[in-house]
């Protein structure tokens, strides 16, 4: 009777068998493509945690890095990114992989009254794409955005130095307008930095004569 109830017990209690490497992936892709992220990010989890030297657990770190993107985790999303890089450094994913860095700091971008460090982090991240993979069709996308992220420091730099020229600290206005002229010439800012340069200049100018 022992023997029997001890036999039972053990049908009843054994663990369920733990899912394969590649059942795992597949539920993660299927999750991913549901746009249940937070469940693709478990079973990629999952999957790199029980099956480290699989095949699948290249995809599983790619895989999660893209989640964690989409549920706009970007800091999140950048170390598993990161990580990916530092592990594959050589992977065909790679150029991918650093775009999408670059990604998780533009989709930051503040407004061009707030700090713009996510500009040139993004920035940074593109103008090393573009180095390291000039032929990379992520290059070509990188590009794009950084007309953006120059676009926005310059107005930044233009919206400090009218903050500046509104406070009548004309010289530091001046410095900044300077800046916005040699730093960002082409990209529709300039000829207003132009116009407060010589409006700055004539304040100073004018300010000295009426000192001597």
């Amino acid at each position: 009777m022992w023997l029997s109830w001890q036999l039972l017990g053990c049908t009843w209690f054994q663990p369920k068998e733990e899912k394969t490497a590649r059942e795992l992936a597949e539920e993660g892709i299927e999750a991913f493509k549901d746009e249940d992220y937070r469940k693709a990010i478990e079973s990629f989890e999952k999957l790199k945690d029980w099956y480290p030297f699989s095949q699948y657990a290249i995809l599983a770190e790619l895989k999660i890095g893209d989640a964690h993107y989409h549920r706009k985790q970007y800091q999140e999303a950048i170390l598993a990114y990161e990580e990916f890089e530092n592990l594959h450094p050589k992977n065909e994913a790679v150029p991918y992989v650093i775009y999408q860095i670059g990604r998780c700091h533009f989709d930051r971008l503040y407004t061009v009254d707030r700090d713009q460090t996510t500009a040139r982090e993004a920035l940074q991240t593109f103008e090393r794409l573009i180095r390291i993979y000039p032929a990379s069709p992520y290059a070509k996308k990188a590009k794009e955005h950084m007309e953006v992220c120059n676009r926005n420091l310059a107005e930044h730099d233009f919206y400090v130095g009218m903050f500046y020229y509104k406070a009548k600290h004309y010289k530091a206005a001046l410095e900044r307008f300077k800046t916005v002229l040699r730093s960002y010439p082409d990209l529709g800012v300039h000829h207003k930095a132009l116009e407060y340069i010589a409006l700055c200049q004539a304040r100073i100018d004018s300010a000295v004569g009426a000192n001597n």
